[in-house]
């Protein structure tokens, strides 16, 4: 069978993904930075959008696969730095939409994943404009499988949770009972923790968290800079201070098994000999 080129695939696929009509807002996830993780639907949707408005952890290998046609809209936050303000965020969709604009909405990790999606789709519900969702590969399990960390591991875990950094007002949620988490899940995995993480490595030990339990703080999911420590949850808080967003930050034994499993490293170290 003869093989097909990039085109004639897609071209193959146009069946099978859905019409952006006018006036409609697709809130999309671009997945955790390589350009090779987005879904097939998104990338479709590039070629179809007329407006995209776009968050500050979509890679830039990301939008240089948008059409130079598309208007482009930053609207990126960033915690303690200026940015962009959700209620006008939401104003601009709006506003887009009614004009009878195609617009993307396009959010680094999955939209519905502690990226404020679902505000922005309420809005959208409230002023009566069509929308659909996009996932996206959510940035922790990305950022434990190029780490070589299962997020679950039989002999290691029968449960995970995933959990924020910091709620509305920016401080550490208050909503979350330490002790039940830390007697009741093997595993967690927290998003946006860095500007928190010496009170959470402390409410973590204060709950009875084993202090020599393994962790790993991995930066940059899935680009070419990632970064990966591991260290003690005892020794956390000293290895954050050397660190900046953005960062994935892993409680659990699974952590140990990335000593046997960090395939992306050793696929490196394979190129380089």
């Amino acid at each position: 069978m003869k093989d097909k080129t990039g085109s004639d695939f897609f071209a193959s696929l146009q069946s099978i993904f859905p019409d952006f009509e006018k006036g409609w807002v697709w809130l999309a996830g671009a997945g955790p930075g390589d350009p090779s993780l987005l879904t097939l639907q998104l990338y479709d949707a590039f070629g179809k959008a007329e407006c995209i408005v776009y968050d500050f952890l979509v890679s830039h290998a990301i939008l240089s696969l948008i059409p130079e046609s598309v208007e482009r809209i930053y609207a990126g936050k960033r915690g303690g730095k200026p940015s962009a303000i959700q209620n006008d965020i939401t104003d601009l969709l709006i506003d887009k939409a009614k004009a009878g604009t195609r617009v993307l909405r396009l959010k680094g990790g999955d939209p519905f994943i502690f990226g404020r999606g679902g505000e922005e789709a309420l809005a959208l519900v409230k002023a009566k404009i069509p929308f659909r969702v996009l996932p996206g590969i959510s940035a922790a399990p990305a950022a434990l499988a190029y780490a070589g960390i299962p997020l679950t591991y039989r002999n290691y875990n029968s449960s995970i949770t995933f959990l924020t950094g910091h709620d509305l007002t920016g401080t550490l949620p208050k909503n979350i009972r330490w002790k039940e988490l830390v007697s009741s899940v093997e595993v967690l995995v927290f998003y946006m923790a860095m500007k928190h993480i010496e009170e959470i490595v402390t409410k973590l030990l204060n709950a009875g968290r084993n202090p020599e339990e393994p962790v790993a703080f991995i930066r940059n999911a899935t680009l070419p800079d990632q970064t990966v420590n591991t260290t003690t949850l005892k020794e956390a808080v000293m290895i954050a201070k050397t660190l900046s967003p953005p960062v994935v930050f892993v409680v659990g034994s699974v952590v140990a098994l990335r000593e046997q499993l960090a395939w992306r490293e050793e696929k490196i170290n394979l190129k380089s000999e």
